[in-house]
């Protein structure tokens, strides 16, 4: 099969997305509007300069600028109803989406008042084909008080499509054993946990978030390349990684793993990971910040080396690793 009908292929096939930011989702034309409803006129050229970065600093710095103008519930339908139509183009079917309610509560905002904005504006997708679940999402940076806010705030907001909490934001900020607790109380009220690792940080911070908070599935985690005993752990206990290529090269995370200045997306990990029995779903992370879409993260597995059949394998996984009982689950 060529490059060209294997790429029409993939993009035939129905998949899902498990590791995509809403808020890293929002197109640069969609910023000026935000902006411009309350009062800011930006042109879509500052966007695009401030959507380029030289590392994981200056990303951070980013997403922090572009939520300032999440002010209101209508301000997050409108960029979840961009987001489902972008995800129709890409063959999208469903989507675990990642809410920074964090930011939300940081800037002293209603989650609830956001979330049921959110429902109101995703619901009629689910007549398109798409269905949304949501991950209820906290900054590390933030500590372990705000990060138990978090998972009240999915307490408050009692939706069945809320199925997750995860942790992201700076990974070398607050230790990993003072999230416990945190974990323990999301658990407990039934979402299940997961938790950005291994994207700058070491191989210590993925066997951290395994074994002292019982991640279920690792956001990035590629610095589990550099830690072959961890890569057994991972495929003996069947851990999804959720790799997110693009992201990796702009932030400079797979530089930093791969001890290499200047990468290019053929080095990246992936393919080792699938080879070595480690599950491996494939996303986006924050599609309009990173400048990519699935297809074209398929693509670049593609490019990578992946056969046709593992292609296909990573779409499957990708419905087999979601959070969704097995009779909700789509087929590729």
């Amino acid at each position: 099969m060529t490059s060209s009908s294997l790429a029409i292929r993939i993009a035939s096939l129905p998949k899902a997305e498990l590791h995509l930011h809403l808020e890293g989702s929002i197109q640069p034309a969609t910023v000026c509007a935000l902006a411009a409803r309350h009062g800011i006129l930006i042109a879509e050229e500052e966007v695009r300069r401030r959507y380029a970065y030289r590392g994981f600093p200056e990303f951070i710095e980013a997403f922090k600028w572009v939520t300032s103008f999440l002010r209101e519930p209508q301000d997050y339908a409108l960029i979840a109803h961009d987001l489902a139509e972008h995800l129709l183009t890409q063959g999208v079917v469903y989507a675990e989406v990642t809410l920074s309610v964090g930011v939300m509560l940081l800037r002293r905002q209603l989650p609830e008042a956001n979330f049921e904005a959110l429902l109101r504006a995703t619901e009629p997708f689910e007549s398109r084909g798409l269905r949304f679940n949501w991950i209820f999402d906290a900054a590390r940076q933030f500590g372990p008080e705000a990060a138990l806010a978090v998972v009240d705030a999915a307490r408050q907001c009692a939706s069945k499509s809320i199925v997750a909490f995860g942790i992201g934001g700076d990974e070398l900020s607050v230790p990993t054993k003072e999230f416990r607790p945190v974990y323990d109380c999301a658990a407990e009220i039934g979402l299940h946990r997961l938790i950005h690792a291994g994207e700058i940080g070491g191989p210590e911070k993925i066997r951290e978030g395994i074994e002292l908070l019982g991640a279920e599935r690792i956001g990035h985690g590629i610095a589990s390349i550099n830690d072959p005993e961890l890569m057994d752990l991972l495929a003996e206990r069947e851990i999804p990684l959720e790799i997110c290529p693009g992201s990796n090269l702009k932030t400079g995370a797979l530089a930093r793993q791969l001890r290499c200045a200047d990468p290019r997306i053929e080095e990246h990990p992936l393919p080792e990971f699938l080879r070595h029995g480690i599950p491996v779903v494939l996303s986006t992370d924050d599609p309009a910040m990173f400048h990519t879409t699935l297809c074209e993260e398929y693509a670049n597995a593609a490019r990578m080396g992946l056969r046709e059949e593992e292609l296909i394998r990573v779409v499957e996984m990708g419905f087999e690793r979601a959070f969704l009982p097995a009779g909700g689950r789509h087929g590729a």
